[in-house]
């Protein structure tokens, strides 16, 4: 009778334990995981404005592009009340599948860190924009002038293409920025290597300017506000026409009337400014094995959404291109024609470029047609 009586007791404990666990449902696999800009759970692809495919964007970038061993901030309960974390933490870099979550912050930045003090009383910088010029020594007052733009929102970075740092030290901002030195190459070349958009993320733009632009007519905290009023992904100031080196594009001369106009998807490289989420497409665009950057300004467009509205000039800040040639004169100097070798590798990086762009286009139209194919 006890043996009777304990076997019903443990049956009616296993109910009892059933019924309470499926009351509890639990999602063994996230229904959310990340496909290229877009999730890949039949959500719509249409966006409505771009500020959503913005937010598809981030979080494109967050689990691969930054570092993706650090606790997703932006997660989110669906519907059954599991985390949608876990598909963006699942998605590792080559390298980073042994580490836990968790262990460093998410982005980095670049300014200039105390070696004392609690590491939390840096972070808050109060940096909001980021500017870097690729500079050599000998234009040194006309970049003290830029810096003298600038508010005390920006991190400032000095790319120094001709080796000479230590000199700079005769300005007193110098000693509070950073210095990057590397002989005879170029800002993409720099761009690439040290502006990952995890490190450049805390910045909400990012200026990539030349050393040689007149800023007497110009104002960064002005140019960040019409930029952002008009919702400018990219953009640069407008050139003045009436002084400096002409340009050969008239959609990025200076126009007297109104805050800005639209260029038609287009901006020069001497002066591009970028927000964040157009810069951490600009830099995967970048050529790994490239250095000069030509046929980029071209194809900026791809980076930001309806580029004929939100790809422009601001002509109430414009700089003057003072056109002053730089690393065009260093080449291989020991040689003759050198000015003429470093054009010659310019316009074969072009043409490698547009090549690349093409055969991608092309390869991408031939796998989707296929893909239609494959379902009819």
């Amino acid at each position: 009778m006890k043996a009777a009586s304990s076997i019903f007791t443990a049956l009616s404990a296993a109910v009892f334990g059933f019924f309470i666990g499926i009351s509890f449902p639990v999602e063994i696999t996230p229904k959310l995981q990340y496909c290229a800009f877009l999730p890949c759970d039949g959500t719509n692809t249409n966006s409505s404005s771009s500020s959503d495919s913005n937010n598809n964007m981030l979080n494109f970038w967050a689990p691969s592009v930054r570092n993706s061993t650090s606790a997703p901030s932006n997660a989110t309960i669906s519907g059954n009340g599991t985390t949608t974390a876990a598909a963006a933490v699942a998605k590792k870099p080559q390298g980073a599948e042994r580490l836990p979550p968790g262990i460093v912050v998410r982005d980095s930045d670049l300014h200039l860190h105390r070696l004392w003090g609690h590491p939390t009383s840096d972070v808050a910088s109060g940096k909001q924009y980021l500017v870097t010029l690729t500079v050599g020594y000998t234009e040194k007052d006309n970049i003290n002038a830029t810096v003298h733009k600038l508010s005390d929102k920006f991190d400032i970075v000095l790319f120094h293409y001709d080796g000479r740092t230590t000199e700079w030290e005769e300005f007193e901002w110098s000693k509070k920025v950073v210095h990057v030195s590397a002989k005879k190459q170029t800002k993409w070349w720099f761009a690439k290597r040290f502006m990952h958009p995890s490190i450049v993320a805390p910045y909400e733009y990012i200026f990539l300017w030349d050393e040689d632009l007149g800023v007497d007519n110009f104002s960064a905290e002005e140019y960040i506000s019409i930029a952002r009023k008009h919702g400018l992904g990219i953009s640069q100031p407008g050139l003045d026409a009436t002084k400096g080196k002409r340009s050969r594009y008239t959609a990025t001369a200076r126009r007297p009337a109104g805050d800005m106009h639209t260029s038609g998807r287009f901006v020069e490289v001497m002066a591009p400014v970028f927000s964040r989420d157009a810069w951490a497409c600009v830099w995967h665009m970048i050529p790994n094995d490239l250095v000069h950057g030509w046929g980029l300004d071209h194809n900026f467009w791809r980076c930001v959404d309806e580029p004929e509205e939100h790809i422009g000039v601001v002509d109430a800040q414009f700089v003057v291109h003072r056109g002053v040639p730089t690393l065009i004169s260093q080449g291989n100097g020991e040689q003759e024609g050198s000015s003429a070798k470093v054009r010659s590798r310019q316009f074969d990086e072009m043409r490698t470029f547009y090549r690349r762009i093409a055969d991608a286009e092309k390869a991408q139209a031939d796998a989707t047609a296929a893909a239609a194919d494959h379902h009819r």
